[in-house]
């Protein structure tokens, strides 16, 4: 007998969610029903984010530092990339801070990347759509287009490492704490960075120290984002094929808690095993090597 020479089999949202209700006893009759089970997808990827890393979730950032001037550079920045579009940025200058004239939000410039855009950092409020912005130390105005958008930098959930690239050359850099970061005598001390602190707001944000002291400086960091909403119910969902049984069954277990809880405690037991099944499969197959990390040892 032939085998059917493909491998690509995907279902999108609209059968995921058939089989769930078929697993419950059920039909899905109602764009109520859709709509409640597109809801439960979504809120299982949320559970998912707190169960544990999904590799194919996890993406390289590079972020060129910057500095204004050897006493003043930018210590927090975005984790992940803020753009915004403005009439020209010609005038504007790397590190300085940025203010709205209507809407008085102030933001400052990490990169030039067109001469129509610029990264920036975490705005402190909403730019309000063709005001006019004011650079600080240059002084040169511009206007921007519209408030920009925040989106890739909320979908960051985690950084798992990070290097300090120059010239081509990575160094590690060591992760710290909210209060190992407080406790650092001088924040603005200029150099090569060698720490950083991730600080996990809605829009989270990277605080580096030692400060830049240029603006060629990068830090390179992988970062864990987000598994994309599923919308509509022609959407697939975004993730590797293996993981469609545990979607499929977790989503059954959720339409049971509401609809058909006599069938919970088997649904329950069969999305266990998948999860279990496919979080295991999910990890990267190396060598393990153990090594103590010297600032948390302590002799008693």
């Amino acid at each position: 007998m032939a085998t059917s020479g493909s491998s690509d089999f995907n279902i999108n949202a609209t059968e995921i969610i058939e089989e769930a209700f078929e697993r419950c006893g059920l039909e899905l009759r109602t764009g109520y029903d859709a709509r409640t089970a597109r809801r439960s997808l979504n809120l299982m990827f949320a559970d998912w984010a707190n169960k544990g890393i999904n590799l194919w979730k996890v993406e390289e950032v590079a972020q060129t530092l910057a500095q204004l001037s050897s006493s003043s550079a930018i210590l927090t920045y975005p984790a992940g990339t803020i753009t915004a579009t403005v009439g020209s940025s010609t005038s504007l200058t790397i590190g300085e801070t940025i203010t709205g004239a209507t809407s008085e939000v102030t933001a400052s410039v990490i990169t030039k990347p067109t001469s129509t855009t610029i990264t920036i950092t975490v705005p402190s409020g909403s730019f309000t759509a063709a005001e006019t912005i004011t650079g600080s130390s240059s002084g040169a105005t511009t206007t921007i287009s519209a408030n920009p958008d925040l989106s890739d930098v909320q979908s960051t959930i985690d950084i798992l490492s990070a290097v300090s690239r120059r010239d081509n050359v990575d160094q590690s850099i060591d992760p710290i704490a909210r209060a190992s970061y407080l406790n650092i005598p001088n924040k603005n001390t200029q150099g090569r960075t060698s720490q950083f602190y991730f600080n996990r707001l809605i829009t989270p944000t990277i605080t580096i120290f030692q400060a830049p002291e240029n603006s060629t400086d990068q830090i390179v960091y992988n970062r864990f984002v987000r598994i994309q909403d599923i919308d509509a119910a022609v959407d697939d969902a975004d993730i590797p094929f293996r993981f469609l049984p545990c979607l499929t069954s977790g989503l059954a277990y959720h339409i049971a808690m509401k609809k058909q809880p006599d069938r919970l405690p088997i649904l329950k037991a069969v999305y266990d095993e998948d999860f279990r099944n496919a979080f295991l499969e999910d990890t990267q197959k190396v060598s393990l090597n153990l090594v103590p990390f010297a600032s948390f040892l302590r002799v008693t």
